[in-house]
């Protein structure tokens, strides 16, 4: 457990601090929008035609916290029409390596997964 100014971080306790971030980052388009912006700047509309099945609004949601957060920088130019870009903030460059390592994962032992999945589904891994 970390301590920083006599702040004890657990995230296993109810009031620390560092839950709502970890909750952040298991958000469900979080590590999505994260795989799209570190290639660099992009659009909302190229964020949504890459992530398929967020809505505007939830893509909307999504960048705002993110924003919060300091993770993901937003970009308004000077331009008829307005251009905006989001991109990843030094802080959020940091976390690529672990999102990245649970990306990568997630690739490898989805087919075990969903075996696993279907075994429990239908019965036939019962000890019983």
């Amino acid at each position: 457990m970390e301590t920083i100014d006599g702040v004890r971080f657990d995230v296993l306790s109810l009031d620390c601090p560092s839950r709502p971030v970890l909750q952040r980052i298991g958000d469900k388009w979080t590590t999505l929008v994260f795989m799209i912006l570190k290639e660099g700047p992009r659009r909302f509309s190229v964020i949504r035609s890459s992530v398929q099945g967020v809505t505007p609004k939830v893509l909307t949601q999504t960048l705002r916290a993110l924003e919060r957060d300091g993770l993901v920088n937003r970009q308004i130019y000077a331009e008829v029409p307005p251009r905006v870009e989001y991109s990843l903030t030094d802080l959020g460059v940091s976390l690529l390596g672990p999102l990245e390592t649970v990306r990568t994962w997630a690739e490898r032992n989805a087919a075990s997964i969903l075996s696993a999945r279907e075994d429990y589904d239908t019965g036939t891994d019962d000890p019983t």
